[in-house]
């Protein structure tokens, strides 16, 4: 299994395999032919809500962690996470996000419950 997480503006050359972008919203200043997207997986984001009050305060990860695995119970998202967990069974694929913090995030959070099982 293998997922890759990328911050989208750090990247200079686009990275190989299946580019996910898991942001609610499309990231400023990024076109979508510089972005290189298979595809925008909105129902894997945080809602507005939760991230706002998690506003990337490291302190609140462990509990916005719990919050965020619990928003992705719905079925759309529980579908969208089998389908890039059968996609990494067979070859890269590539969170893209948009946070200034790369360790504590929603896509790190993804990336924990897709490597799970």
């Amino acid at each position: 299994m293998s997922v890759v997480l990328k911050r989208i503006y750090e990247e200079k050359e686009p990275l190989g395999g299946y580019r996910v972008l898991v942001d609610r919203v499309w990231p400023r200043g990024i076109s979508k032919e510089e972005a290189h997207l298979d595809e925008w997986a909105k129902t894997l984001a945080p809602s507005s809500s939760l991230r706002k009050w998690f506003n990337h305060e490291k302190e609140k990860f462990e509990e916005f962690s719990n919050s965020f695995k619990a928003e992705l119970q719905e079925q759309e998202s529980k579908d969208e996470l089998q389908k890039l967990r059968q996609k990494s069974e067979k070859g890269r694929v590539v969170l893209l996000y948009g946070a200034r913090d790369k360790e504590y995030n929603h896509a790190v959070v993804l990336k924990d419950l897709l490597l799970e099982e």
